[in-house]
């Protein structure tokens, strides 16, 4: 990689490493390295070679585990396993105690983030003979009990693991490394807030060429499964005996989304036992929106407040919106209309782009090919 390594404060052993470790790894054929984006609603997956740019494996589907209940007929279930995983889990939902493994970023469920978790190794090294390390996305300044999580998770997944903060590694990911030099170009990782809206969480990161600390970073559990529960409730309040599942609620949001003035009227049609009926949810549908600017707003305000007077207006010039939150229509427009009527200096935001899912999971294969020896933690039982 074009980009110099970032720089990584050093990591805590996850475990006591056995003496014949090092040996162990060195009779081993191959290194796969992993970039993984562990979400609340999405994983995904990006791995490669140490010595190459390519990427061999690329996977996102959602953070979904289906235990098949018992009794159920040869042939229903792909595979007719006994587990199944992601759109494959979400399909069979009536089939299946479907269970996901994490809520608001973090590991809820470790069993369930363990199986998925050595399915995601099985795709890009299904002999079981690679040493696979991996670099996982953790949200901003999550606390060591969050951390251990995710390490107890990845034992008989992965070899070795670094986490890093999501928001810097969707920096990275984002960066275009063929660009740096040019004189147009505005880098992400040089000066720049990075705003990552997920399902369970909204990452906000000062990126300033270096690994960001603990001042640099906010992290709250208000992000789009937040926006469902405020859209859930109000559908709720309008139409009373319509209750829909959440996973019709996160349907509506994905296909209506939009921040700013209340548009009015937005009809959506749903299916409610058996029969067709139209709901108007303009005005929910914008408050929901609403409330999450309003959170990511006030927070970037406050990072804002941190940064040297020097270099504040290169900054304000380079806000980037990246996760699934960023899809939100206008959502990129009102946040800079609110940075301008609080009277910053000539703010941008934009979106990062179309690739919103993979950005930090390629950013992280990013930090994994950069990393150095003594960085890595190995994961031992």
């Amino acid at each position: 990689m074009s980009a110099p390594a970032p720089s990584a404060p050093p990591p805590a052993p996850v475990a006591s490493i056995p003496q014949n470790a090092p040996l162990a790894r060195r009779v081993q054929s191959k290194t796969i390295l992993v970039g993984l984006d562990l979400g609340t609603n999405k994983c995904c997956l990006i791995a490669g070679a140490p010595d190459s740019t390519d990427i061999v494996v690329g996977k996102v589907m959602p953070s979904a585990v289906g235990y098949v209940k018992p009794g159920i007929i040869t042939g229903i279930v792909p595979g007719n396993s006994d587990v199944i995983f992601g759109d494959d889990a979400v399909r069979c939902a009536l089939h299946v105690d479907l269970v996901a493994p994490l809520r608001d970023g973090v590991i809820h469920d470790t069993r369930a983030a363990r199986d998925i978790l050595k399915h995601l190794r099985n795709l890009v090294d299904p002999t079981g003979q690679a040493d696979v390390r991996a670099v996982v996305g953790v949200p901003a300044n999550a606390g060591p009990e969050a951390r251990e999580h995710i390490r107890r998770a990845v034992v008989g997944a992965f070899a070795r693991v670094l986490l890093i903060p999501e928001p810097f590694l969707a920096a990275i990911g984002v960066r275009d490394d063929s660009r740096l030099g040019q004189p147009q170009y505005v880098d992400p990782v040089s000066n720049s807030l990075i705003i990552d809206i997920g399902a369970g969480t909204t990452d906000l990161c000062l990126v300033q060429g270096y690994f960001p600390t603990a001042d640099d970073q906010i992290s709250f559990n208000f992000a789009g499964d937040s926006v469902d529960q405020l859209l859930h409730s109000a559908i709720i309040q309008l139409y009373p005996d319509c209750n829909l599942d959440p996973h019709s609620v996160r349907q509506i949001k994905e296909a209506h989304a939009y921040c700013g003035a209340i548009r009015k009227p937005i009809d959506v049609k749903i299916i409610l036992g058996g029969k067709s009926r139209t709901l108007e949810l303009g005005e929910v549908i914008g408050n929901a929106c609403n409330q999450l600017v309003d959170r990511v707003f006030d927070s970037a305000r406050r990072l804002i407040s941190r940064v040297p007077n020097h270099s504040v207006v290169q900054l304000l010039q380079n806000i980037v919106l990246t996760g699934g939150g960023s899809q939100i229509r206008g959502i990129d427009t009102e946040l800079q209309a609110r940075f301008v009527a609080d009277g910053y200096e000539n703010p941008k935001v934009r979106i990062a782009g179309p690739d919103y899912q993979r950005y930090c999971a390629i950013g992280a294969l990013k930090a994994a090919r950069a990393a150095r020896e003594n960085q890595w933690q190995y994961v031992v039982n």
